[in-house]
C-alpha cells in the first residue's frame, strides 16, 4: 500500500462511473478502516452492471484476475467504481475497474484518490446458467 502522502497513479478515473456509495461504520475491518471485501463487493457489483450491459442478459462472475488496494477507504467517504471493458470473447468479457474516493470531511475535504484496481472476468449465460454467446 503507498502512503497516503504519495500522488495517486493517475488523475482521472479511467472508463464510465458504474456505481457511486457511501462508505458506512457497519463496513469497516478491525483497524477502523472500510474493509477490503466490501471494497470486493462494489466492484463485483460495478462490473456486473457493465458486463448484463454489454451481453444484453444474465451475467456471472467466473473470476478476479488482478486487485490492488492502493490506500484505505474511511467511513464516510464517497466511493466511486469506474469501469470499462478492456476484452470480449465469444460468451465472456472482461472488465477493468478503479476505485476512486471523495472525502467529504476534514482538511482533505474534495480531494479524491485512487484506492483500489482490479480485473473482473464475467460469462454471459442463459436461464440455464449455461454460457451463451455474447450478441456483437
Amino acid at each position: 500500500m503507498t502512503s497516503p502522502s504519495s500522488q495517486p497513479d493517475q488523475i482521472t478515473p479511467k472508463g464510465e462511473m458504474l456505481l457511486r456509495t457511501l462508505a458506512m461504520p457497519a463496513d469497516t475491518n478491525a483497524n477502523g478502516d472500510i474493509f477490503g471485501g466490501w471494497i470486493m463487493s462494489q466492484l463485483d457489483l460495478a462490473g456486473g452492471i457493465l458486463a448484463k450491459e454489454i451481453s444484453k442478459g444474465r451475467i456471472a462472475t467466473v473470476s478476479v484476475s488482478s486487485i490492488t488496494f492502493k490506500r484505505p477507504v474511511s467511513v464516510g467517504d464517497i466511493v466511486c467504481c469506474h469501469g470499462e471493458c478492456s476484452r470480449i470473447g465469444n460468451s465472456s468479457m472482461s472488465i477493468e475497474l478503479q476505485v476512486w474516493n471523495k472525502k467529504v470531511m476534514g482538511e482533505r475535504t474534495g480531494e479524491r484518490d485512487l484506492v483500489c484496481e482490479a480485473t473482473f472476468h464475467y460469462v454471459a449465460i442463459d436461464e440455464n446458467g449455461r454460457p451463451r454467446a455474447i450478441e456483437k
